[in-house]
């Protein structure tokens, strides 16, 4: 492939190779090179009757003969008649009418049993890792401000953020697997049908699957749907599906009311009542939508189109590498918000009026100087007394009659609100109550299991955990969703919408939940 030519340029440019030569003599007009350069290389080209377009064809006819024989030496591709036919015996029994909904619902039960099962060693080691690092800075520090403020602020904060990863990384892992297999497309096609009854069409699926993880790329990912209606319906519900900010919430709150015991001898409790909670937003989501249409007047008619990929084993890298960014993301975005709320809140239930500060601090002071009292448990209920007399105590009574009704006391209340700018700071906002609170040092859930209302019954009862999952399956509280439904519609109305009716339900079932089961 014009041998002579090359040689010739190599001898211009010594430190080039033959492939280098090659694309001079291609496009040497693109490269720096000077006037005088520039003519040499054309009087190769016309001594060695040189033409570009010719040996650019012939080079990549080589190139890719040179690949493929490197293919049939390296790599077994399997047939792809055969993959094909295993394809389709596969679907018909995936895809079947009555079987292929019950595999589904088998595929999401072993998922979210795998969720609890796998990440409760890790999350159980890091809870306690971060109890004990609490316990040995207060042996080491001084007491004073500071050291009140890395304990009960940071490292509280820094530990509602961390012992959630294994879960979330799980989570995501295996989501990878299913979109790897190509299972998800097939979620898509089993559920066109029920989409469709409710107003929706099967891609309306994938935005609420991918809500899974966050509603945020989910809302965005339904402009997809060509069908304005639909694509209006899928943003308005997608929210209800129970995101991976959810998930530190109904982790901590399923271990404190649900007992760790097996149905069958396999089937875990808690992990049966995750699935639950995932489910009751699905369905939700599907009621609400079926209102909807009726209300929302555009008429279009919708088509569903979808290609159905071959099954193939996961690649595991993308699924390891999957689970380390949206852990990192987690870390890092979700980190941020929690740290800076729980620094926010460090200071506001560390400080009040000075008048009731004072007033707390003396009576303290009072029943210490008598003699044969518990100065441990006199200290506890000094701390607790300064959390109530605080500025966020103070705001969590204010709130506490509306709550009341559903089982919640002021605490609770603080964090609600907390909550709304990121539902996952929940946790952080406990991890910072309970801490400067005075419970004994140990893990979170501890702290939250031995917490006592005034007439000495559990705060976290089956009653009040149970109303508090319900609370936030429906709640909307995610500012970051909000403004992205607002920039989607190119309205304020369907994110007002949106607060409305989800708070409205969290409410009347979380308070429902509540009557009944305490």
């Amino acid at each position: 492939m014009a041998p002579a030519a090359i040689e010739s340029v190599r001898q211009l440019h010594p430190n080039i190779s033959d492939y280098g030569a090659l694309h001079y003599l291609i496009n040497h007009e693109s490269f720096q090179i000077d006037e005088a350069g520039q003519k040499k290389i054309e009087e190769i080209e016309k001594s060695n009757h040189f033409s570009p377009g010719k040996t650019q064809a012939e080079e990549i006819l080589q190139r890719y003969n040179r690949i493929r024989h490197i293919m049939q030496q390296s790599v077994a591709e399997p047939d792809p008649l055969q993959q094909s036919l295993f394809t389709e015996k596969l679907d018909n029994v995936l895809l079947h009418r009555r079987w292929g909904y019950l595999i589904l619902l088998a595929v999401l039960f072993i998922l979210f049993q795998c969720v609890f099962w796998l990440a409760s060693y890790p999350m159980d080691w890091i809870d306690a890792g971060t109890a004990s690092f609490s316990g040995w800075l207060s042996d080491i520090l001084p007491e004073n401000g500071w050291t009140d403020l890395l304990i009960n602020g940071i490292v509280a904060g820094l530990g509602g953020i961390i012992i959630f990863i294994p879960q979330i990384a799980i989570l995501f892992g295996l989501i990878t697997i299913l979109e790897d297999t190509g299972y998800m497309a097939r979620i898509s096609f089993l559920t066109d049908r029920l989409m469709r009854s409710v107003g929706l069409n099967g891609k309306s699926v994938m935005p609420m699957i991918s809500g899974f993880a966050c509603a945020i790329p989910a809302v965005m990912s339904a402009r997809n749907i060509e069908n304005r209606k639909e694509r209006l319906l899928t943003i308005l519900i997608t929210p209800l599906m129970s995101c991976s900010a959810r998930l530190p919430v109904y982790t901590i709150l399923i271990g404190l009311v649900i007992p760790n015991t097996f149905l069958f001898g396999f089937i875990g409790v808690q992990g049966l009542v995750m699935l639950g909670l995932y489910l009751l937003g699905f369905v939700m989501a599907l009621v609400v939508s079926y209102v909807a249409k009726w209300f929302i007047r555009i008429q279009e008619k919708s088509f569903f189109i979808l290609e159905l990929p071959m099954y193939r084993s996961p690649r595991w890298k993308t699924v390891f590498q999957t689970m380390f960014d949206k852990a990192k993301i987690f870390v890092v975005d979700a980190g941020k918000i929690i740290m800076i709320i729980s620094l926010v809140l460090w200071g506001l239930s560390t400080f009040g009026p000075k008048e009731d500060m004072r007033k707390a601090t003396e009576e303290y002071e009072l029943a210490l100087a008598q003699q044969g009292v518990d100065s441990t448990e006199l200290e506890n209920e000094y701390n607790n007394a300064r959390l109530a007399n605080s500025f966020i105590g103070q705001f969590g009574k204010a709130i506490e009659p509306a709550i009341q009704p559903l089982g919640y006391d002021w605490k609770i209340g603080i964090a609600l609100i907390t909550s709304f700018a990121a539902r996952e700071v929940f946790v952080g906002t406990m991890a910072t109550l309970y801490s400067v609170g005075g419970e004994e040092e140990g893990p979170l859930k501890e702290k939250m299991r031995a917490a006592k209302r005034e007439n000495g019954e559990p705060v976290y009862s089956l009653a009040t955990g149970v109303s508090l999952m319900l609370f936030y399956v429906f709640a909307m509280q995610c500012m970051s969703t909000l403004a992205i439904v607002k920039r989607e519609t190119r309205s304020w109305k369907w994110p007002i919408i949106q607060v409305v009716y989800m708070t409205a339900l969290a409410y009347i079932f979380s308070l429902i939940a509540y009557q009944l089961l305490r």
